[in-house]
């Protein structure tokens, strides 16, 4: 949880430089269907069950590349640069004919969901042209490094977020023009999110995108790994190359506002009786006999008054208010903003993880951080774990931080809908 100071300290030296790619694409003739062949991102796939059900869907499914499964990290990712090169030269993944922007649009019910998909030039968090807004743990980031090097690869998109004025022109013009034209695809996936992807290729409407996008900054929503690694692998390649850039969708949320999820924990050594039973006078906690719906009401009233959290794995709900001021003076540092000390993850992770459960936050044997929250409390009641369960932050409490230069812990929150990963990769070495 470094604090790197306000990032008006260090001007921005440009804004926002998106740069069109030729696309790799599933054919459609090659494989069951798009449904079938694409996934979450590979951080939100974290039950068995469900990487067996991606890889089972088509033999073709983007899964095995994201998540390739092997006894060793070097033979899977072998294995997944293999099982890419193999795609290519059959044909089922394809090259489009000339270098576009895409746009992209997401529908879950009522809500909608528009961005434009391109190469982003990188940059670092000084410079103050993409902001992100939660630390990342190094072996995460080293994982996904070596898969990319072994790749040559961006294979899923990371997610970011900048503000419009709400005006109709620049790159909110061109995505709302190219939406009423017949899409590249379109699919719906097994969670009923309709999918619909369109290729930019016109050069003034390419112009009309970059300039607009020069004069803002992005906020990282989702994918503070995978930027990680982009930085790290492009130290290691001489500039200028492909490596400069990394593949992004970027999603203007003054016109089109993500949803906010918290993620859970799920303690896996941690047993909830030995969870409370340390606990003492740190926070006042309930027993709720009520089903997981009503206990997360529960926890959005009692989160609306101050820090709250959830604990679940035994068979029923406690839920943790009211955290004893004196202690929290003492375990969270004194020299960071005061919107980052009240946040829930900060007040999790510096009192709750390291001084009164003594939890490394970093270790995957200790500690999992699962998106869903079904599935954080059947795993913990499977193996006699504790599920923590978060309430979500507000956007501006994150961008508004982000703009200070201070990051929130780590898996703080979930934006959303994420983009489907296997709609469109981009090859770097190719």
């Amino acid at each position: 949880m470094n604090y790197a100071g306000p990032a008006e300290e260090t001007p921005a030296r440009s804004g926002l430089e998106l740069t069109p790619f030729r696309g790799l694409r599933y054919d459609r003739d090659r494989v069951g269907s798009l449904a079938a062949v694409t996934s979450p991102p590979y951080d939100v796939i974290v039950r068995p069950d469900g990487l067996i059900e991606l890889e089972s869907a088509d033999p073709h499914n983007i899964v095995r590349l994201i998540l390739p499964q092997d006894v060793t990290p070097e033979a899977r990712n072998r294995q997944a640069a293999e099982t890419l090169s193999r795609w290519l030269s059959e044909g089922v993944l394809t090259t489009d004919s000339e270098p576009g922007l895409y746009v992209y649009e997401q529908r879950d019910g009522d809500h909608l969901q528009r961005g434009v998909i391109g190469a982003l030039r990188l940059s670092e968090p000084s410079e103050g042209v993409v902001l992100p807004h939660e630390d990342v743990m190094p072996h995460v980031v080293a994982d996904r490094a070596a898969l990319m090097r072994a790749t040559s690869a961006n294979l899923e998109p990371l997610l970011l977020t900048y503000r419009g004025n709400g005006s109709r022109v620049g790159t909110a013009a061109v995505i709302e023009r190219t939406a009423e034209l017949p899409p590249l695809l379109a699919t719906v996936t097994e969670d009923g999110i309709g999918h619909r992807l369109w290729a930019v290729t016109d050069p003034a409407e390419l112009a009309e995108i970059q300039t607009d996008l020069g004069h803002h900054q992005a906020l990282i929503a989702d994918g503070h790994h995978r930027w990680a690694t982009y930085l790290r692998v492009r130290a290691e390649h001489p500039s200028p190359s492909p490596w400069d850039f990394g593949l992004v969708l970027l999603v203007d949320t003054a016109r089109y506002p993500l949803r906010v999820r918290a993620i859970h924990r799920l303690l896996h050594q941690l047993p909830v009786p030995d969870a409370l039973a340390v606990l003492g006078d740190s926070f006042r906690v309930r027993h709720l006999d009520a089903p997981l719906p009503e206990a997360l009401k529960a926890l959005a009233v009692a989160a609306a008054d101050g820090n709250a959290f959830l604990l679940a794995g035994d068979g029923a709900f406690h839920l943790l208010d009211r955290p004893d001021s004196a202690l929290l003076a003492r375990t969270i540092p004194a020299d960071r903003p005061e919107a980052w000390r009240t946040l829930d993850a900060t007040v999790l992770h510096a009192t709750l993880l390291d001084h009164i459960w003594a939890i490394p936050e970093d270790s995957p044997a200790h500690i999992a951080y699962i998106h869903d929250t079904t599935a954080t409390v059947e795993k913990a009641e499977r193996d006699g774990g504790t599920a923590v369960l978060m309430h979500p932050v507000r956007e501006e409490v994150v961008r508004d931080l982000a703009r200070q230069g201070v990051k929130m812990p780590r898996k703080s929150t979930s934006f959303g809908p994420k983009p489907a990963s296997g709609l469109v990769l981009r090859a770097l070495a190719r």
